[in-house]
């Protein structure tokens, strides 16, 4: 097949990092309150990117719509984000700053994101906490009322603001509340139980999308000067993942088959810090924050017998001594310790397993202990509260109150799943597919390659490079709809002020929806004679076993085989019950899992030709005798174009978008 070229610009402002964002503004086209009152858009997603958007938006007075598959805005999948939110406040005068936060997070993922973004990111970052605070965001407080601090891993100071174990919760509340007063003031149009199916392109500019009703399962067409996706990513991908069952790469897979360009889709992360898969009847993944590694210390038994013993629940981890214990963070990488970045942390707690030191029954699980850490807690306490010669077990009650405190849903979501007290007994955890740092590639502006539709959060790929530090999703997803997109979008709506309303009765319209009609229709009536989820079950092994944490070519090559044959098998022998126009989750899944087919058919094509090992991305043929990352350090952003006929383009280098002039390419290292 012929190569597809195009040269992408990323419409990065000239002049020094740091003065880029605020020249930007300085010179953009805007649009006067009275003109904004005449200009549709539409936001699809409604979580802390689409939410913070589509409220922000309504407020400068644009006339939204705003999309969500579920009954709520505030079910978004960000409420499940659990450790906090950076900002470069340095409340604790540990030497954080704005470049400091910039620095991190484009060494965090491995020099491959986009550096004038991330800046931008860390220069807006400050005004996240301020807006939120307003909101009423109850974050952690210190002893004197001032905002408190933890650390997250990858980094050396605490930056990292958070409320509990709830924090995207917390936050998704406040953008829920500020998209509430606008949807009061009807500013906001809310479509609840709303699914993309297709974006609508009318003279090479988008204009509008086709919605199913999911309740009633009528075809809906709604117009707009400019449509937002801010759905998220697409971890599932592999089946089982840390993100809602109903997480879907839909809309953004649609507006990438219209033409808008996908970048590094095999920049996926896994999480380190999940509860361990306890059978093949799972349909989901638990996560457990980040935010734990700051208490936790991470171990397996020294020797294989003991392993082999605690597996068969003949030893218990309690018995075993601290010099029967390999802290093996702690040993490899004693500078961050356990708070490593998640890919170094990954790839360590399964060499681990690999190599027979699991501790849970499927032999894929290490320890995550807090006894450490409720000891010290607890010697502290008792020194504060004037305790002399305090018993162990004060101690040990003073420290767990401490940890109750600062990780306590966390511990008792922990003991509901898995049965045992976390206090007593170390958590098991084991890497799971959580966040994407692929997705639509996107400009300086955060408009795709198709004029007049956004990606915005974890949507789109600018940020994160090939590995997102910990806590900086919900920094990039408020930032982005706050702070970034408010002001991009203006300077791309300012010549639509004469358009007036995008009429649906467009031919463009009416070929998007018989399209969608089509593709449902055929679901319906094909009666084939496997599930929908038989063939997601089957995606997601191939995805984990050949694509997953550690990658080869000739897994790789035998991937993208399976995949087609899986995908060829699905459109032939998918069962789908029920009818087009009723509610029907089973439809739902199956075109959801058609998009998932020919992602991963290009998300392992991705991974093959990306001949380095970096962040998320791991291959084995390009690692050292130590098993740390060998890169090539090219400098360039993968992309590949959707060809209509169904099948994955060649892959298309382009150096010319990502050139790191401003800050020196350096082999990351955390020894």
């Amino acid at each position: 097949m012929a190569k597809s070229s195009v040269r992408l610009d990323a419409k990065i402002p000239e002049g020094p990092i740091a003065n880029k964002w605020t020249s930007y503004k300085d010179h953009i086209d805007l649009v006067n309150p009275a003109n904004k009152r005449n200009i549709d858009v539409i936001v699809v997603g409604t979580g802390l990117a689409g939410g913070s958007a589509a409220a922000t938006l309504a407020e400068l007075g644009y006339n939204v719509k705003a999309f969500c598959y579920q009954d709520s805005p505030r079910r978004a999948h960000s409420i499940a984000a659990q450790g906090g939110i950076n900002a470069a406040k340095n409340y604790q005068g540990d030497g954080d700053s704005t470049y400091r936060l910039f620095y991190d997070t484009v060494k965090g993922g491995d020099y491959r994101s986009r550096e004038a973004n991330v800046y931008r990111l860390a220069e807006v970052s400050a005004n996240i906490i301020d807006q939120c605070v307003a909101q009423g965001v109850p974050f952690a407080r210190d002893y004197g009322g001032l905002l408190d601090n933890r650390s997250f891993g990858g980094v050396l100071v605490s930056r990292t603001f958070y409320a509990k174990g709830q924090t995207g919760q917390q936050l998704l509340l406040g953008a829920y509340s500020a998209m509430n007063r606008q949807i009061a003031r009807g500013k906001i149009e809310m479509y609840n139980r709303h699914e993309m199916l297709d974006i609508v392109i009318v003279d090479g500019k988008a204009r509008g999308i086709i919605a199913r009703n999911l309740v009633t399962g009528e075809i809906e067409r709604h117009s707009a000067h400019a449509v937002v996706i801010g759905s998220g990513g697409y971890g599932n991908v592999y089946f089982l993942s840390t993100n809602a069952m109903g997480s879907n790469v839909t809309a953004a897979w649609k507006i990438h088959k219209k033409g808008a360009y996908f970048a590094n889709p095999c920049f996926t992360q896994i999480h380190p810090t999940c509860i361990p898969r306890s059978g093949d009847y799972q349909s989901k993944l638990t996560l457990m924050s980040e935010s734990l590694r700051n208490d936790g210390r991470i171990w397996v038994p020294k020797k294989l017998e003991d392993a082999q013993a605690i597996r068969e629940g003949k030893l218990k981890p309690t018995q075993l001594s601290e010099e029967d214990r390999d802290y093996y963070l702690e040993r490899r990488y004693p500078a961050f310790g356990n708070l490593v970045p998640r890919d170094v942390a990954s790839r360590a707690a399964k060499e681990r397993c690999d190599a027979g030191f699991g501790v849970n029954k499927t032999g894929e699980a290490v320890y995550l202990d807090f006894k450490s850490a409720i000891e010290r807690y607890g010697k502290e306490q008792a020194k504060i509260q004037g305790i002399e010669n305090p018993s162990e077990a004060k101690i040990l009650e003073l420290g767990e109150d401490v940890v109750a405190n600062k990780y306590g849903n966390l511990f008792q979501m922990y003991e509901k799943i898995v049965d045992e007290n976390p206090y007593k007994t170390p958590m098991m955890i084991y890497p799971a597919t959580h966040y994407t740092m692929g997705g639509i590639w996107v400009d300086y502006n955060l408009m795709t390659t198709i004029p007049g539709c956004y990606a915005i959060g974890e949507a789109n790929f600018s940020d994160h490079g090939a590995n997102r530090l910990g806590a900086s999703a919900l920094m990039q997803g408020l930032a982005d709809g706050y702070f970034v997109l408010p002001y991009t979008i203006g300077d791309y709506l300012s010549s639509d002020i004469r358009t007036g309303k995008i009429s649906t009765d467009l031919p463009e319209f009416e070929e998007a929806e018989k399209s969608v009609r089509e593709q449902l229709s055929f679901f319906v009536n094909n009666k084939g004679s496997h599930s929908v989820d038989y063939y997601h079950k089957k995606l997601g092994k191939v995805m984990w076993d050949k694509v997953g944490m550690s990658r080869n070519a000739e897994g790789l090559k035998e991937a993208m085989a399976e995949i087609k044959a899986i995908r060829e098998d699905f459109w032939k022998n998918v069962s789908v019950p029920g009818g087009m126009d009723e509610m029907n989750p089973e439809l739902e899944k199956a075109s959801r899992v058609a998009d998932f087919l020919e992602l991963g058919e290009l998300f392992a094509k991705d991974a093959l030709e990306r001949n380095e090992s970096c962040g998320g991305h791991f291959r084995e043929e390009y690692q050292t005798e130590d098993g740390e990352a060998l890169r090539d350090d090219k400098n360039y952003a993968y992309v590949a174009a959707w060809e209509y006929k169904g099948e994955p383009s060649e892959a298309v280098l382009h150096k010319e978008d990502l050139e790191f002039k401003d800050i020196e390419l350096k082999t990351r290292s955390y020894k």
